[in-house]
């Protein structure tokens, strides 16, 4: 489906006979039909070196995924939905027309709720991180157990996929940024090394689990109980991880927002409830998953600069890289040498 065709559909196209009247929102593998109560998010039918959706076939896969997974967590998933279109009318749901895509079907939620937002508007305050930390908590607790062995290789391969846009950060960010990169990737696969056994423990003591994956605010609304979606359905080693690993895209959000203290709060609400941290080498990996994180983050900015429409897009995506880039470096200094 052709980005043209779903704003289409956004605009004059109907859903069960009503016009949806929407607006799409777009992420750098999806579009998102927002209607007054609705909202349909429909993959974009790229392939990348963590995700296909490629194909029909693989697109209604995800979606019916995705809806599976974040009904563990969350009551705003419906359903799949299939996008069809018929003499020159486009329609989510029913029978009639041609099978174009598919939609995954949620509620809308009140925008302004969105944590991503309070947070820019200074208004997230210690009783939703609290009410934040016990969901979280809730929900790792009850998550499925993983057992499959720590692998090295795969490890050291998450943090370096970040090489992928090495000649971009070269680009448009110079020497600095470029070294920094690979300074950052030469630190990663010695860290790993160095610490691959007691990341072993940890699965064997069960901190590895099927979580939530992308966690961090912009994936949560703050009502009284948070509302968390959005997991990752598009690959499952993403998703099956430490839940070290979970919390720390959380907590390095929150600093990536100046909020230093309720990045602290947040953590120490979370280890009363769940003891995850054993030894002072937890405290090592905690920080270097934030690192992790920072890293991934910069990466999907500058992915997202490469598929910016206008400069002022651009702009956007390259400082929001460039912030990201700095916090991992200073990760990389409060952990030290491997």
């Amino acid at each position: 489906m052709e980005e043209s065709e779903l704003k289409e559909l956004a605009i004059n196209g109907t859903f069960l006979g009503k016009p949806l009247h929407g607006k799409v929102e777009e992420t750098h593998i999806s579009w998102v039909i927002l209607t007054r109560k609705n909202a349909f998010k429909v993959k974009k039918p790229v392939k990348l070196s963590f995700l296909d959706f490629s194909t029909l076939a693989l697109r209604r896969e995800k979606c019916e995924r995705e809806v599976a997974l974040n009904r563990r967590f969350s009551k705003i998933y419906f359903s799949v939905l299939p996008i069809r279109s018929e003499n020159n009318h486009w329609q989510i749901g029913g029978d009639n027309g041609e099978l174009k895509e598919y939609a995954v079907h949620m509620k809308r939620l009140i925008s302004a709720k969105k944590m991503n937002l309070l947070l820019l508007e200074g208004k997230v305050k210690q009783p939703a991180i609290k009410a934040l930390a016990q969901e979280v908590a809730d929900f790792h607790q009850q998550a499925e157990i993983i057992h499959e062995p720590f692998s090295l290789t795969g490890a050291c391969s998450t943090f370096n996929d970040i090489q992928q846009v090495l000649s971009f950060a070269l680009t448009k960010f110079g020497n600095q940024y470029s070294q920094m990169v690979e300074q950052s990737i030469r630190w990663s696969d010695q860290f790993l090394k160095t610490h691959a056994n007691r990341m072993q423990q940890r699965i064997d003591r069960g901190f590895i689990r099927d979580v939530h994956g992308d966690l961090h605010s912009g994936n949560i609304f703050l009502y009284k109980k948070p509302v968390l979606f959005d997991c990752i359905e598009f690959n499952d080693s993403m998703r099956r991880i430490d839940v070290l690993y979970e919390i720390a895209f959380l907590c390095m959000d929150l600093e990536a927002y100046g909020q230093l203290a309720l990045s602290h709060y947040f953590l120490a609400i979370y280890k009363k409830l769940v003891k995850c941290f054993e030894c002072p080498e937890d405290e090592r990996l905690f920080v270097y998953y934030k690192c992790l994180r920072a890293n991934v983050r910069a990466k999907v900015h500058m992915m997202s600069a490469r598929q910016a429409d206008n400069d002022e897009e651009l702009h956007v995506h390259l400082k929001e890289a460039k912030k990201y880039l700095s916090l991992m470096s200073g990760y990389m200094k409060e952990v030290g040498s491997a």
